[in-house]
């Protein structure tokens, strides 16, 4: 009975305290992103920006979203400060989170912090428009 409460809790705790697992640089993502057949999310921050933090530390840590992004995406996360932002997806404004296949954004950047029911429509969209973009090939 005890070992069945620890397994449980600890699938809780795992649940809740799972993170989005996101690629060390644009280069590698890019790389995985095409290996693994899948579009690559990648999120353009700037340190101190407010609704960056919002996103990151609410919509993006809510545990079906980190389940889909870390089942059906490839995640980086590029910070203007840093310098490690592409040239071709920076913007006016931050938070921007790009959808890309390939080389090439598959739309316009989603800006500022959404909610997570949004995000996962646009999660899901994103998965729809990459696999018939795959199979029109």
């Amino acid at each position: 009975m005890i070992k069945i409460i620890f397994i449980l809790a600890l699938c809780t705790f795992s649940l809740f305290g799972a993170d989005i697992k996101w690629e060390k640089d644009i280069a590698s993502a890019v790389d995985r992103a095409a290996k693994e057949k899948k579009p690559l999310m990648v999120l353009v921050t700037k340190n101190g920006c407010r609704w960056c933090e919002v996103l990151k530390e609410k919509t993006l840590k809510t545990p079906k979203v980190v389940s889909i992004v870390n089942r059906d995406f490839v995640a980086y996360e590029g910070v203007v400060d840093a310098g490690t932002v592409p040239p071709s997806l920076m913007t006016q404004g931050t938070p921007a989170t790009w959808f890309i296949k390939g080389k090439t954004p598959m739309f316009e950047p989603i800006m500022g912090a959404v909610e997570s029911e949004d995000f996962l429509k646009a999660l899901d969209i994103v998965k729809q428009e990459y696999k018939k973009s795959s199979t029109q090939k």
